[in-house]
């Protein structure tokens, strides 16, 4: 989705039988009620990342499947697959063989474990990696579970990696004429996305703990209660930490030896902790977002969704894009987060149905004729 942002042209290719599996991951479904079509519900899982893409059905298992994905590599600059290791090789789609078909072709391979290693075999979900490698046990309260991510982080993190490698060789691709292999794992990705907590423990063998919302390392930056909520805190230094207890009446804080530096607002975490938490829920939110605004250091309302996208900077920043969908009718999507000076990326194709471009991509981009689609068609090779 994001190399279509871009302006890629983006085809996916899906078993003629249910396509890709987040299709039927719902509720919820959008739908349209003017449609006499009764089964034109969409997955809103499978909408939030499929823009900008073309669908063709084609089975891989077939003769005719694996020589139309033959000519179809012939001509593109980037595969991304995420079989595990060996299979696509198995059925005559790995890296070896297509790039002596297109030694320009750039492979990407997304995985849970990598192509190698003892654990290679091994199917990779968000959350079984998020357990694995660490970020499931830094996360939640001190004296809770573990729990997960709100989101699929690590699945967002890994493509984020992908991306990123992807346009990196489409670039020395520029420089030598070859495209090459690509290794992304959901665990390497994920514990390269440990950042300073990964550090803490290799340089300072520093076990990390579960700590809510607090930081390891600066205090106070968490979420504090309030009279009626919550809000989130972030003092980073000792001139915010300063302007935070003027703010809120607890300008005596500033001159007390326990809280003078972050290295002593950290070995007084509790106690300083508990002071504020004293004061801020004499009021409710509201009062203290009035109190802080201004004051030169970060703080921030707990929003809901709703709220997230009624913020008023989202809107000013146009980040929701609404698109018609041809079964669901107008859908709202969250656009691309990135704004270039001399490129606008848009949202340019609403999520596909299964299979809506075979015909269009075997017609114009490999060049097909009619009698050789409907052929592959009889034969099972695409979809109906």
């Amino acid at each position: 989705m994001m190399l279509g942002d871009l302006g890629a042209e983006v085809i996916k290719v899906e078993h003629p039988k249910g396509g890709d599996d987040t299709r039927a991951w719902g509720p919820p479904f959008a739908e349209n009620q003017d449609h006499a079509d009764t089964t034109a519900g969409e997955s809103a899982y499978f909408l939030c990342v499929n823009r900008n893409k073309k669908s063709v059905t084609v089975n891989m298992k077939s003769k005719g499947g694996r020589e139309l994905l033959h000519d179809l590599v012939r001509q593109s600059d980037v595969l991304v697959e995420n079989y595990l290791p060996g299979k696509l090789a198995s059925m005559g789609m790995g890296y070896e063989e297509l790039s002596k078909i297109n030694p320009r072709l750039v492979y990407a391979s997304i995985t849970g474990y990598g192509q190698d290693g003892p654990y290679a075999d091994r199917p990779g979900y968000d959350v079984i990696i998020e357990a694995e490698a660490g970020l499931m046990h830094i996360t939640g309260e001190p004296d809770g579970v573990p729990v997960k991510v709100g989101v699929a982080i690590t699945d967002l993190t890994t493509g984020l990696y992908a991306k990123g490698a992807i346009l990196a060789a489409l670039i020395q691709r520029g420089m030598t004429g070859k495209g090459q292999h690509i290794d992304c794992s959901l665990l390497e990705s994920q514990v390269a996305s440990l950042a300073n907590i990964a550090s803490n423990y290799l340089v300072g063998g520093r076990e990390a703990k579960r700590m809510g919302t607090a930081h390891p390392s600066i205090v106070p930056y968490q979420v504090f209660p309030t009279k009626d909520s919550f809000m989130m805190i972030g003092a980073g230094n000792d001139g915010q930490f300063a302007k935070f207890c003027q703010r809120v009446g607890l300008q005596d804080l500033v001159d007390d030896a326990r809280f003078k530096t972050n290295a002593d607002r950290v070995q007084h975490r509790q106690e300083l902790i508990q002071l504020i938490e004293d004061e801020l829920t004499q009021q409710g939110t509201q009062y203290w977002l009035d109190q802080l605004q201004g004051a030169g250091f970060p703080f921030a309302p707990i929003n809901n969704i709703a709220q997230t996208f009624d913020h008023p900077q989202i809107k000013a920043r146009g980040l929701v894009h609404e698109v018609d969908h041809p079964r669901a009718g107008k859908i709202k999507m969250v656009g691309p987060p990135t704004k270039f000076s001399g490129f606008k990326p848009s949202v340019r194709l609403p999520p596909p149905t299964l299979g809506a471009h075979t015909n269009e991509v075997l017609e114009t981009v490999l060049g097909y004729d009619k009698q050789h689609i409907e052929s592959l068609r009889s034969d099972g090779a695409i979809g109906k």
